[in-house]
């Protein structure tokens, strides 16, 4: 089966194609990806510009694969996003839980509640409740007095994902699935047991950074905000007088977030913003590290805030996994398990079939990802099968799943 993914970034798009077998037999056939500076934020700076640059991006991509691109999964940015978790529970009077009772109780719940202005990303079962005895998988077979469900929904606005779902079905190719871009980071570079035992994935993108968080194998939480490792770079541009692109060198070359006593006295020499080539100022390592420290804190803060808002933060989590581009910053691993109080590793893509060293990289986690995501898995998989139509939402919808399942 052949599956392909796009994203849609803030500095680059990308897009992949593999022959997908399986979860455990994904061969690469083609990936790319090209520098953008048309979108800033989830808005679209040029239209025009834009839709050639996909254009040309996926044209490329199906001249290395030696395909035609039909279908795509479309990775969204959770800017503008709200995570709504709802439950719902029926008495059964000891009888023997049937796929019957879990669907009356989906029924019951707000599952199938859709708003024009609103987009679902994700909508799924996180636990089952068994006379107040939490599980993970559906409890088939058992005999019990109440059931509950709890779910996790993830709603956008819809206007901005349309944005972007116009260029793409403009070039005559459908949505397969629209994938949260956390789950897809997460997706591709959390390891099964990581999954399993519970898990922080932060991306450190270049204008954004998103959190996810998975727990007994089921992705439990997703969020973004507007800060990335872009804002380092101002920073340094602002706070010593330098050009952005000498900003972005100083950062990758000499930033790190671990300082030691030699700090004080590494003079490095940089550019001045008049544009003078020939005209330079030194600052110390430490200088620039004092620059990099507190951004990279507030953005590590806001993310434990998105946390906390959401009732995690007395989960004991004890594993946190940093990708995107901003993970390259040096001991960006050892702050991070300071700041979060556990341990912190930086990932890289899961090992896949052909995967070039030029994309073995944890910026492009959240392409792979992409093609990574199954609704069978990430789904209900009772409902799943009700329909081949991917568009469960409506009333049209909602009473044809009535009369064949009630």
């Amino acid at each position: 089966m052949i599956k392909a993914g796009l994203d849609i970034g803030n500095s680059k798009i990308s897009c992949i194609v593999v022959d997908y077998k399986n979860y455990d037999k994904i061969n690469i056939l083609s990936i790319f990806s090209i520098p953008t500076t048309n979108i800033k934020k989830n808005i679209i700076l040029d239209y025009k510009n834009l839709s050639q640059q996909i254009k040309s991006l996926i044209y490329e991509t199906e001249k290395l694969s030696q395909t035609k691109l039909n279908s795509i999964n479309l990775n969204v940015s959770l800017l503008n996003s709200t995570s709504h978790y709802y439950d719902s529970e029926i008495k059964i009077n000891n009888e023997k839980i049937s796929e019957l009772h879990l669907k009356k109780i989906i029924n019951k719940s707000d599952f199938f509640n859709s708003s024009p202005d609103k987009l679902e990303l994700f909508n799924n079962i996180i636990s089952y409740g068994i006379d107040n005895n939490q599980y993970f998988t559906a409890p088939l077979g058992n005999y019990s007095d109440f059931v509950k469900i709890n779910f996790y929904k993830i709603l956008t606005q819809r206007k901005y994902v349309e944005n972007f779902s116009n260029v793409i079905k403009n070039l005559k190719i459908s949505i397969e699935n629209y994938v949260p871009s956390p789950l897809s980071s997460a997706l591709s570079s959390l390891t099964k047991d990581e999954k399993e035992l519970g898990t922080i994935c932060i991306d450190l993108g270049y204008s954004t950074s998103s959190i996810s968080i998975f727990e007994n194998n089921k992705f439990i939480f997703g969020d973004t905000i507007g800060v990335g490792s872009n804002n380092i770079t101002l920073d340094i541009a602002r706070g010593v007088s330098t050009t952005i692109s000498s900003a972005e060198r100083l950062k990758t070359l000499y930033g790190s977030l671990i300082s030691s006593p030699s700090d004080d006295h590494e003079i490095i020499e940089t550019p001045i913003i008049t544009g003078d080539k020939n005209t330079f100022h030194q600052i110390t390592r430490s200088n620039l590290n004092s620059i990099i420290k507190p951004r990279v804190e507030e953005t590590l803060e806001m993310l434990w805030q998105k946390i906390k808002d959401n009732n995690f933060s007395n989960k004991k989590i004890n594993n946190v996994v940093i990708t995107g581009g901003g993970s390259q910053l040096d001991n960006i691993e050892k702050y991070v398990s300071t700041i979060f109080a556990s341990g912190a590793r930086v990932a890289y893509p899961i090992n896949l079939h052909n995967l070039d060293n030029k994309y073995n990289k944890p910026n492009f986690c959240d392409i792979i990802g992409s093609i990574l995501f199954d609704p069978k898995i990430h789904g209900i998989n009772f409902l799943y099968k009700q329909s081949k139509s991917k568009k469960k939402h409506g009333f049209s919808s909602f009473f044809s799943w009535l009369d064949q399942y009630i």
